[in-house]
């Protein structure tokens, strides 16, 4: 099957490799978004800062949108 319903023992090294280094780079992502919301004062928030708090939980759109969004 797909490795979407494989369990961790299941699945080969690098698909532990892979699914490590996805969610690290996801967890990164999210961090450093979260972080920069946290730090930005809310005039300069494209919208409002509690919707993209929300947003940053839509994993991995949120956070790549809000960083995309506030890049400077």
């Amino acid at each position: 099957g797909s490795m979407a319903n494989k369990k961790w023992s299941e699945m080969s090294s690098a698909q532990q490799t892979a699914v490590l280094t996805l969610a690290s780079i996801e967890l990164a992502l999210t961090a450093t978004a979260a972080v920069d919301l946290i730090r930005r004062p809310a005039d300069q928030i494209h919208g409002r800062k509690g919707v993209w708090a929300l947003a940053l939980f839509v994993q991995p759109v949120g956070p790549i949108a809000y960083l995309w969004t506030h890049r400077q």
